[in-house]
């Protein structure tokens, strides 16, 4: 009886289980939607905050770990299944008439598969835990790629290649070179680190100016940075320097340059290796005078770089100057002024181009100068050097280029920004009527310092140094002709301030990193025109301090802490450039007595709220609230009331738009309305974080010239970066497929758009608006990134002529989480287009066959970088237009792509080919 018992129940299970089971999923329909939903929405909370940390490390430099942008696209791709199957459920909804007479085995099927979305959400969930979503990137270092001509001197050859030798040598681990200055010792050794380099000596290269006074703190910052070591800025030195140095003891093969070595340097307590226990770091060091090397620093092998020979002076000159030099009486006026400069290369390139060009008369004139003797008392340079450089100085054409020379040589500054702000405030600039204007001559200016060789280029167009040789020289001859007072990081502490005799014709004063005693209460400087004080958080400036400085036009100053800004700072009625950067500020009422300010720059200072007052300065051209952190309060009618401002920079400061404060609603933040006020408004950087602020009438748009505009939440705009120099960027994020009043006509109404991002607008077609549009001819960065509707990127089809040009000048193309994008390109198109690409990434794009057509890939000869990931239906990377010849098996065309570095080709499982015709990497060099 058991048995059969026993055999009913099985009986029973097997039959009845099958049954229930779905019945169940039924049952709990409703309850696994819930679920899911619950989940998914987890998840995106989960998202956000990753893409919070991956888009900060982004803007920081550092790269995405693999794994976690392998995770942002699952998780990407688990939402949008699961939207979908929420569409799914809708659509079953109204089949069955909102759900009363629902169909079961439909029920059954999205229950299931709800419950299964759940439960692996959750997995993704857990597993989108990370320590750390970056890591540290390290760029290398610009000397090692700079393309600028080395001149291989005979004499020099045996120098450079005696280094080398003592460089692979495992008993030398301190190395010097030594040389009057501007001989060429840093050229040298940057020449002797590019062929280390080539010979695979080292793995990595560090180089670091250290010049007289430089700070061990600094010194340890710099090199920690470039080996992506993190240092507490306020750690005591000795324990930066234990970290330093067990980072630097893993390095297998690291050369460290240490260029213009003044005095002893403990490398120790910089936290650099020593010879019995330095692992793989080796250091060359560079100074002017053999003593340093050898009693201070303990160099294992010296070099001595020596003036040039006659001969290679002469190739010098000769190559500064061009053929002109070559015949007749000026030849030998030549050769007498090179043998004067006395084969001192700081000396000989800016004479040669300082003379250049010139007449017979101007080149016996200088000649007579050199042989000239100076009563002057030469510190920190050669006589030989001085004369060189002012004579340079003397043949600059115009004031306005001399004084631009001055002022960069006692300012320390390094970038045009501050050449505007200085330049506009001391009315240097001639002939000028806009901001535009002013920036253009402020650059024209430095390319002739750069073209004299009196300026060194900088890491963009937007910088440049000057070799402390010149900058002396600069100071020099603006403390004398000028009656300038410039001091920088001084050797022996400056206790006090000028005298009152100095003070009273001192025409600039200039303070960096200065020790400088508190001012007394008043200065009587009746001709100080300029006024810089930076980075001296400990000075306290009194109230009566600007009194008897009432011709002053410009005043910087730099990291200070002023919570009250001296009273006597509103007598300066000739003020026109007031510049604050990175300060601690609290009341700045005062500001609004300063009628005739002109620019005012308030980048990276701690303020929660910009001050009323500002909107009385009815002739103020540029605002700078670059970097503002903490502002959030920008008061109602304070932009509207700026009629003459032509540049405004608010980026980066998160400024709640028309935002309501107080309990009654008493005060309103600025509106993007009062924009609009702005009718001579031509640059514009502005961060806006709710799309939903954003006004119908964006008229302004039409105006700009210059412009970085990002609107709504958004990914790290990771194709176009600052340091290209693209000075128009317009970015748009939209959330939840967000409906505003920002459209393709407004978009469009931008001119000359350089670097585009585009997410989340949720109706977009195409990214060439219309039949008759010529689309963004200028552009060179493009990104779009979860735009659900888009179809393709370009399309033509209807466009005239029958073949267009798309994007003739971009270079980054990344595509992202594009859901229904078919084609990038539809319709005909010339060679021409995408000719300029270097980088194409595209990423979830499920619905996406090939990236590019045959035509365009034949023109692809910049292409460095190809990314492609998570595209189910990737069939090809290049593939045939219909009607191509190049898709015949027995076509002999090929596809070079003869700059590529990086290939990277995964999770595409119907990939079958990486084009259909035959191609090369000729000559490339795969990462």
């Amino acid at each position: 009886m058991d048995i059969v018992i026993s055999v009913a129940a099985k009986v029973t299970e097997y039959l009845v289980a099958p049954i229930i089971h779905p019945f169940t999923y039924c049952c709990t329909y409703k309850t696994n939607f819930e679920k899911v939903n619950n989940e998914v929405d987890k998840l995106k909370n989960a998202r956000d905050s990753v893409q919070y940390k991956v888009d900060d490390s982004r803007i920081k430099g550092d790269g995405i770990q693999h794994h976690v942008e392998k995770w942002m696209i699952t998780v990407d791709k688990a939402i949008n299944e699961v939207e979908t199957l929420i569409e799914d459920k809708e659509k079953s909804n109204n089949r069955c008439l909102k759900g009363l007479c629902p169909n079961l085995k439909t029920r059954y099927q999205l229950s299931k598969k709800a419950e299964r979305e759940a439960n692996a959400i959750v997995g993704l969930h857990e597993r989108g835990r990370f320590d750390s979503v970056s890591f540290r990137t390290i760029p290398e270092e610009t000397w090692l790629k700079s393309t600028r001509d080395f001149m291989h001197f005979e004499s020099r050859k045996s120098t450079l290649k005696e280094i080398l030798d003592a460089l692979s040598n495992r008993n030398f681990n301190t190395i010097g070179v030594y040389g009057m200055g501007g001989i060429g010792k840093t050229t040298l050794v940057e020449e002797v680190g590019r062929q280390a380099k080539e010979n695979n000596l080292f793995e990595k290269f560090i180089s670091s100016r250290v010049s007289q006074t430089r700070q061990i703190k600094n010194i340890q910052g710099e090199i920690a940075e470039k080996i992506g070591l993190e240092l507490a800025e306020q750690s005591h030195e000795t324990v930066r320097a234990g970290r330093l140095l067990e980072r630097l003891k893993k390095e297998t093969k690291i050369l460290i340059i240490l260029d213009d070595i003044w005095g002893s340097l403990d490398l120790e307590a910089i936290g650099i290796p020593l010879a019995d226990d330095n692992g793989g770091c080796k250091v060359l060091l560079t100074a002017r005078s053999q003593d340093v090397l050898s009693c201070k620093m303990d160099c294992q092998q010296k070099f001595f770089v020596d003036v040039l020979n006659e001969k290679e002076a002469w190739s010098l000159f000769k190559k500064m100057t061009g053929d002109c030099i070559q015949n007749g009486e000026l030849k030998s006026v030549a050769t007498e002024i090179v043998k004067e400069c006395g084969g001192l290369p700081i000396a000989i390139v800016p004479v040669a181009r300082a003379l250049r060009n010139k007449r017979l008369s101007e080149w016996k004139d200088a000649l007579l100068e050199f042989r000239r003797p100076s009563l002057r008392n030469f510190t920190g340079t050669t006589q030989v050097a001085y004369k060189s450089i002012e004579l340079s100085y003397n043949h600059l054409n115009g004031e306005e280029l001399k004084k631009t020379f001055l002022l960069i040589g006692y300012t320390f500054f390094s970038c045009v920004e501050d050449l505007l702000y200085y330049g506009m405030g001391l009315g240097l600039f001639q002939n000028i009527n806009t901001l535009e204007e002013a920036r253009d001559r402020a650059h024209t200016l430095v390319d002739k310092l750069k073209n004299s060789c009196l300026l060194l280029d900088g890491r963009s167009s937007e910088w440049f140094s000057m070799h402390d040789v010149v900058r002396d020289v600069a100071r020099s001859i603006a403390s004398r002709d000028q009656h300038v007072f410039a001091v920088e990081n001084e050797v022996v502490p400056l206790t006090s301030w000028p005298d009152k005799d100095t003070l009273k014709v001192c025409t600039a004063i200039s303070l960096k990193n200065s020790n400088i005693s508190e001012p007394p209460q008043g200065f009587e400087c009746p001709q100080l025109k300029f006024l810089c004080i930076g980075c001296h958080a400990s000075l306290r400036i009194p109230d009566k301090f600007f009194t008897g400085m009432t011709e002053l036009r410009v005043l910087d100053f730099t990291k200070m802490h002023l919570l009250a800004l001296p009273s006597s700072l509103g007598r300066l009625q000739n003020l026109q450039t007031l510049s604050l950067d990175d300060c601690e500020l609290g009341d700045m009422a005062i500001i609004g007595d300063l009628k005739k300010l002109v620019i005012l720059a308030l980048r990276g200072s701690d303020m929660e709220e910009l001050a009323g007052e500002i909107g009385q300065l009815t002739q103020l051209r540029l605002l700078n609230l670059r970097l503002c952190y903490r502002l959030r309060v920008i008061p109602q009618n304070v932009i509207s009331s700026l009629s003459r401002l032509e540049e405004l920079y608010i980026g980066e400061s998160p400024i709640e738009w028309g935002k309501v404060e107080g309990v009654d609603g008493e005060r309103r933040n600025a509106s993007l309305d009062e924009l609009n006020n702005l009718s001579k408004l031509t640059s514009l950087e502005i961060l806006i974080g709710d799309e939903k602020t954003l006004s119908r009438d964006l008229s302004f748009f039409k105006m700009l010239q210059r412009y970085r505009i990002s609107i709504g939440q958004l990914s790290q705009f990771i194709v176009v970066p600052p340091s290209d120099g693209i000075s128009r960027i317009f970015k748009l994020g939209l959330t939840n497929g967000a409906n505003i009043c920002l459209n393709e006509g407004h978009i469009m109404q931008l001119k000359g758009i350089e670097g585009l991002s585009l997410d989340g607008l949720i109706d977009m077609k195409n990214v060439l608006f219309g039949s008759d549009r010529e689309g963004f001819p200028k552009l060179k960065g493009l990104q779009i990134e979860h735009n659900g509707n888009l179809s393709c990127v370009v399309d033509t089809m209807d466009c005239m002529p029958a073949r267009t040009t798309a994007f003739p000048l971009l270079e980054s193309l990344f595509l992202r989480d594009l859901r229904n994008l078919e084609e990038i390109c539809r319709g005909p198109l010339t060679a021409e287009s995408f000719c300029k690409l270097k980088t194409i990434r595209v990423e979830g794009c499920d619905k996406l066959k090939n990236v590019l057509p045959m035509v365009i890939g034949r023109g692809l000869q910049q292409l460095q970088s190809i990314k492609v990931s998570s595209c189910q239906k990737m069939e090809v990377i290049f593939a045939a237009e219909r009607g191509d010849e190049s898709s015949n098996n027995n076509s002999t065309e090929v596809i070079e792509l003869t700059q590529l570095r990086t290939l990277e080709l995964h999770s595409l499982p119907q990939l079958t080919s990486f084009c259909t015709v035959k191609y090369t990497e000729r000559d490339s060099a795969f990462d």
